[in-house]
C-alpha cells in the first residue's frame, strides 16, 4: 500500500550536521521525497505534534526540545520531508530505529546518532510517524497540501501548455 509519512530532522541532528548522513541512510527505503522545508517550530506547532503525551513529565522539555531551545538559538528549526511510496511508515521507521536510542539497533539513524540528556529526554535526532493515522494528521500539522509535490501519471492541461 502506497504511503505518506512525516520525517523531522530535529534540532539536534541539525546542530551534529547530520542532515546528509540522515538522508543518505534514508535513502536506502527507496521512497520519494514530496515535501521539504526548514520549519521553526512554535510552541503551539510542537504542543500540537507531541499531543499524545501532554500528561508526560517529560512534555515541557520534550517541547523545549523540538522547538531547538535546548541547542542554542542557531538551532531553532527542523527539517521537515514527507515520504511516500510502498509501505513508507515501516520502511522509515525501520531505518530509524526504537525511540529510546539506547535500545535501538546501532546501525539505525537513532542508534548511530543518539543519545539521553541528563534530564532524560530522549536526543533522537529524527522523528517519524507511527501509522497512518499519526502520519496523516503530522503531514496536515507540518505541511499545506499545495507543498505536498506528488508525481502524477497524467499531465495537467496547463503543464502541456
Amino acid at each position: 500500500m502506497v504511503q505518506k509519512t512525516l520525517v523531522l530532522i530535529k534540532p539536534d541532528g541539525l546542530q551534529k550536521s547530520l542532515t546528509g548522513n540522515i538522508l543518505t541512510k534514508l535513502s536506502e527505503a527507496k521512497l520519494d521525497i514530496v515535501g521539504a522545508k526548514v520549519v521553526r517550530v512554535s510552541k503551539e506547532l510542537a504542543e500540537q505534534h507531541y499531543q499524545h503525551l501532554k500528561d508526560k513529565p517529560f512534555f515541557t522539555e520534550l517541547v523545549r526540545y523540538i522547538q531547538g531551545k535546548l541547542h542554542g538559538p542557531h538551532y531553532e528549526r527542523v527539517l521537515a520531508l514527507v515520504y511516500e511510496g510502498e509501505d513508507a511508515i515501516n520502511r522509515v521507521r525501520k531505518i530509524a530505529g526504537a525511540t529510546n536510542p539506547e535500545e535501538a539497533d546501532p546501525t539505525t539513524i537513532r542508534g548511530a546518532y543518539g543519545r539521553i540528556t541528563t534530564k532524560g529526554v530522549y536526543e533522537n535526532v529524527i522523528h517519524s510517524s507511527s501509522d497512518p493515522k499519526d502520519a496523516e494528521r503530522e503531514i496536515a500539522l507540518w505541511f499545506k497540501p499545495e507543498e505536498i509535490v506528488v508525481s502524477s501519471a497524467e499531465p495537467k492541461k496547463e503543464d502541456q501548455a
